[in-house]
């Protein structure tokens, strides 16, 4: 398992690995977009949820991010 870099901000790490406990995928970005969150549903109809590199509220964003999270019904699935 290889490791990946951590967020600058806690809370905003923290939404990342709340995703990866999850089963999200992390891809991490360039420019703006620390990562896109990629959900379990490997298909082009997946949820996308993006990480901003410097968000201007980072706790509303890492509430945005688990907001997200948690309304993503593709990772109930039985696959």
């Amino acid at each position: 398992m290889t490791t990946r870099p951590r967020h600058s901000d806690k809370e905003v790490e923290d939404a990342v690995a709340y995703a990866e406990d999850r089963g999200w995928a992390v891809v991490l970005g360039k420019n703006h977009a620390w990562a896109k969150l990629l959900c379990p549903h490997a298909d082009r109809t997946g949820c996308i949820e993006y990480v901003w590199s410097t968000p201007k509220n980072a706790g509303n964003h890492a509430r945005d991010v688990m907001r997200a999270i948690n309304k993503c019904t593709h990772g109930d699935e039985d696959e």
